[in-house]
């Protein structure tokens, strides 16, 4: 009997209505390998890991263990059998702290009732220690980083002593640094010979860290290939079927008057005593992509929140086309020519539980194109989402009927996307807005955004992917621990300099106007 696989996915097929998710698939996982799972959005490498995880029962196929076929009927027959999940929307109570979210489901406790976290909080912090995982226990979830979210997700899983590791998406949410830390820490779990399954669609990650990689195109079985014989060309053809462009096409931008001044803004931090964002001033002119370059948690959501309505400054003044806006609502903000394609989508960007069509005109359904007397046009609003879900190439089961939260990750995103851009802003504010996207899909949003900028229109990017920031933007704003600590020109500067900046181990003085 041959046991060189801990893991065998044998030709699994998965209906939902209106789509084949996976039709045919078998994926191998040999023990003490870092294996790699990729696709495009919706490519079924989600619903795969989710059928292992006992989320889905497959239509056909089987699975086995160690080469015994095994029935996983749900996460806790997954648990049993040493099957641990990072999601890709990480699964955390937001009220609990880091130690209740590792313990949840397997509480320990002392006499009678009670719980006792002493033991479980030394294990912990092993844990954390031995993986170069750190978070603090005692945090509630709702207040720290996404990294550190993710962190507590990994500390779930050794917690529980699983040996057979999903990551779903893990690096779409982390910052350069938090991004090497996680390689890191997966060459580390496989050295103490756990198994890893790492879905992704960045190319740099597969090359760094996997021993192999299995390909899925529509739900379809592409193949499987050693790294070592492979490069980031072949891969990427094998998962798009076609050539993908890594560079982005844009002329010199021609920057027009001022769009957006922002005076002075400070707000306050939602999570320590400090301000989050300190006396920040700058101005976004029309014609030029302006990009937040920044580590995660250093001020930029708490800025964006302030920009878009989401939050109140404690002092400052927002000046968008000469009117101060500083105490407009979000929807005046909306209406005045902002967009806002959020950092969370699934938070602030989507009604998960309204179909796709709704979700199109969350701003607008008040138009008299989609309204009468109060009554929603429902035939404009279906034309509409039908034009928008050809024009961006967003794929889900039952079109524009759709209800948002079945869709993947990345189609969720291009629904976003859409819909902010559409509106035709004046100012595009563009929050992480390739994150959990495919190279195909990150290559078209590009696109988009220079398009933006070339028909006149300013656009406030913030990106922590910085390949993305020296690619896209005319203009880089540095922000660290709240404060912009450079600006600088990604024709003139390498990704290592720009790296010091975001470490806070370089400043300069940023001019309020350009």
């Amino acid at each position: 009997m041959n046991n060189e696989y801990i893991i065998e996915m044998l030709n699994i097929t998965k209906e939902f209505p209106g789509i084949r998710a996976n039709d045919n698939v078998t994926l191998q996982l040999k023990k003490g390998e870092i294996h790699a799972l990729l696709g495009e959005n919706g490519a079924g490498k989600s619903t795969l890991m989710s059928i292992l995880f006992g989320l889905y029962q497959p239509t056909s196929g089987i699975i086995k263990k160690n080469g015994v076929e095994v029935k996983i009927n749900n996460p806790n027959d997954a648990n049993a059998l040493n099957i641990g999940m990072v999601h890709q929307h990480f699964k955390l109570v937001e009220c609990f702290t880091v130690l209740e979210n590792i313990i949840l489901g397997v509480e320990p406790t002392a006499a009678g009732p009670f719980l006792s976290t002493k033991d479980a909080r030394a294990k912990v912090m092993d844990l954390s220690q031995k993986y170069g995982l750190s978070v603090n226990p005692d945090a509630l979830i709702s207040d720290i980083t996404v990294g550190m979210q993710q962190r507590t997700e990994i500390l779930k899983m050794l917690y529980r002593d699983n040996d057979i590791l999903i990551f779903d998406e893990p690096t779409a949410v982390l910052t350069p640094q938090e991004i090497e830390e996680l390689m890191k820490i997966m060459k580390n779990l496989a050295k103490e010979g756990k198994s890893i399954l790492f879905i992704t669609h960045k190319l740099n990650e597969i090359m760094e860290v996997s021993d192999r990689c299995t390909i899925l195109r529509k739900g379809k079985y592409m193949g499987t290939v050693d790294i070592a014989n492979t490069n980031k060309e072949e891969l990427s053809r094998l998962m798009v079927g076609r050539d993908v462009k890594f560079e982005v096409d844009k002329d010199e931008a021609k920057p027009k008057e001022s769009v957006l001044k922002i005076k002075n803004m400070t707000v306050p931090s939602k999570v320590h005593k400090n301000n989050a964002v300190k006396n920040v001033s700058f101005n976004v002119r029309a014609g030029e992509i302006v990009c937040i370059a920044g580590i995660d948690g250093n001020g930029q959501t708490e800025f964006v929140h302030a920009l878009t309505g989401l939050e109140k400054m404690s002092e400052g003044h927002i000046e968008f086309k000469g009117v101060d806006i500083s105490h407009s609502s979000i929807r005046e903000r909306s209406k005045s020519g902002m967009s806002h394609i959020p950092e969370d989508r699934h938070k602030h960007g989507l009604v998960l539980d309204y179909t796709l069509e709704q979700n199109m005109v969350l701003q607008r359904y008040w138009e008299p194109q989609f309204q009468k007397a109060g009554f929603i046009k429902n035939g404009a609003v279906r034309d509409y989402a039908l034009k928008l879900i050809d024009q961006y190439d967003v794929r889900s089961g039952q079109g524009p009927v759709t209800t948002v939260r079945s869709m993947s990750g990345g189609n969720q995103q291009k629904a976003i996307i859409a819909r902010e851009i559409d509106k035709d802003p004046d100012l595009l504010v563009a929050v992480q807005p390739t994150r959990g996207l495919d190279v195909g899909a990150i290559e078209y949003i590009h696109k988009q955004l220079v398009a933006q900028r070339d028909k006149g229109k300013a656009v406030l990017l913030v990106s922590l992917e910085l390949e993305e920031v020296m690619n896209v933007s005319d203009r880089i704003l540095v922000m660290y621990e709240g404060e912009l600590v450079g600006q600088l020109d990604p024709k003139q500067i390498t990704v290592q300099e720009l790296g010091l900046y975001m470490a806070g181990a370089k400043r300069d003085e940023v001019p309020a106007e350009v």
